[in-house]
């Protein structure tokens, strides 16, 4: 590994600087200028095993994963294996969720045994030229001592912590700081420290740790860490989609799913959705924003998005099949299908009160038995647990028994 040639492919750095690209800190020219230099960078993105799989938000920068390993550096796939154990703050409205639940070993353990599966759908991990790296923070993390971590947080202060926006906003809203959630990004950035990365990538909500490693790095190694933060998958109302929301289209999801969840986007997220979920150049998207905005039928280009999207992280047989399912069902509706539009007013509903509102079942007790016998799909995915809350800023398709309904929010009706 350590003899692998770097190569400066211009198209591929052209990618890497620009597609799916939020922030590059310092600078653009930084990354650009290393990655023409022929150096051969540590490169590192982590994943915190905190749900038993990865979704298509992870994507974005694991696309850049890829190619940084096709160019010949040292791409790291670090699991979180402890992080995930303290809980990196999360911004959910009611404070009861906002604090991340403190997961034991056994949960971590069982969560990330198909992750490195599920990035293979993107990273070439095992490729016998330059193999990407991978690694656990809890090898240097759960071997700190008291004294240790003390020492690490004598390097920043309470003031420079309570910058983060989300405790700023915890405070506002008088909800709960809690000293696990503090301590994270110290944790997150020791990560740079010990693997002495020279970039790091990740989601823009990930920045303030991001940044408390490029600290870190200057402090303990005496260099400069690029950090290159990807534009986030978001709803039409500008809500991130992510496991901490619930919101996410799964890695492990079948064919099926993804693509009719794809199909549930708005038409504003058509362009984004080409930019960051697929291999699409950023000259194709441009086209595609085009044919959009000259009121070429959006559903045509949805069906290529989803199709694409399935293809790339399925097989090419696999995105058929569940477009022509998509087809039957959704559009043409099989003869022993229904599919009905059902407007609501609320945004927000758990699913037993939405199945009864909707005439769907007599009671909530009924309700849960039907999510508990496996009777219940959103967008074409099975619901297994009944306390599940529905988000409806996008419209879902609800699937109960053989009735299908298209459930819509609207503010009136």
């Amino acid at each position: 590994m350590a003899n692998t040639t770097v190569r400066t492919d211009k198209e591929i750095i052209e990618r890497i600087l620009t597609k799916a690209v939020e922030q590059i800190l310092p600078d653009k020219e930084s990354l650009e200028k290393k990655l023409y230099s022929g150096e051969r960078l540590n490169i590192y993105q982590g994943f915190d095993p905190t749900a038993p799989t990865l979704h298509v938000g992870h994507t974005v920068t694991m696309r850049k994963l890829e190619d940084f390993r096709k160019l010949g550096h040292n791409v790291i796939f670090l699991i979180g294996d402890f992080t995930a154990r303290i809980g990196d703050p999360s911004d959910k409205k009611s404070a009861r969720d906002s604090a991340r639940k403190i997961l034991t070993k056994k949960d971590i353990d069982k969560n990330l045994k198909e992750y490195t599966n599920q990035a293979s759908s993107i990273i070439d991990i095992k490729n016998k030229e330059n193999p990407v790296q991978v690694m656990y923070n809890s090898t240097w993390l759960e071997p700190l001592n008291f004294a240790d971590i003390i020492k690490l947080a004598s390097e920043f202060t309470v003031q420079q912590l309570l910058k983060r926006s989300m405790f700023q906003k915890r405070i506002e809203e008088k909800k709960p700081i809690f000293l696990n959630e503090f301590l994270y990004p110290m944790m997150q950035g020791y990560d740079s420290v010990m693997m002495d990365i020279d970039v790091e990538l990740g989601g823009n909500d990930q920045l303030f740790n991001m940044l408390a490693g490029r600290d870190m790095v200057k402090n303990h190694l005496d260099k400069e860490k690029i950090v290159v933060t990807g534009k986030l998958l978001t709803t039409a109302q500008g809500d991130k989609m992510g496991k901490s929301e619930g919101n996410m289209i799964e890695l492990n999801n079948s064919a099926q799913e993804m693509y009719g969840r794809v199909m549930a986007f708005t038409d504003d997220q058509i362009v984004e959705g080409f930019e960051l979920l697929t291999s699409a150049t950023m000259s194709e998207v441009e086209k595609i924003e085009k044919r959009l905005t000259a009121n070429e039928n959006p559903m045509l280009l949805k069906k290529e998005l989803a199709l694409q999207l399935t293809t790339e992280l399925k097989s090419p047989k696999e995105a058929k099949a569940a477009q022509e399912y998509f087809e039957t069902v959704f559009q043409k509706k099989s003869s022993d299908t229904e599919l009905t539009e059902i407007l609501v007013t609320n945004k927000h509903y758990p699913l037993t009160e939405l199945i009864v509102e909707l005439d769907l079942a007599p009671s909530k007790s009924q309700a849960r038995r039907l999510v508990e016998q496996g009777a219940v799909k959103i967008d074409d995915s099975t619901v297994n647990d009944w306390q599940t809350t529905m988000s409806l800023t996008q419209p879902i398709i609800l699937k109960v028994g053989k009735k299908l309904l298209k459930v819509i929010h609207t503010p009136q009706i």
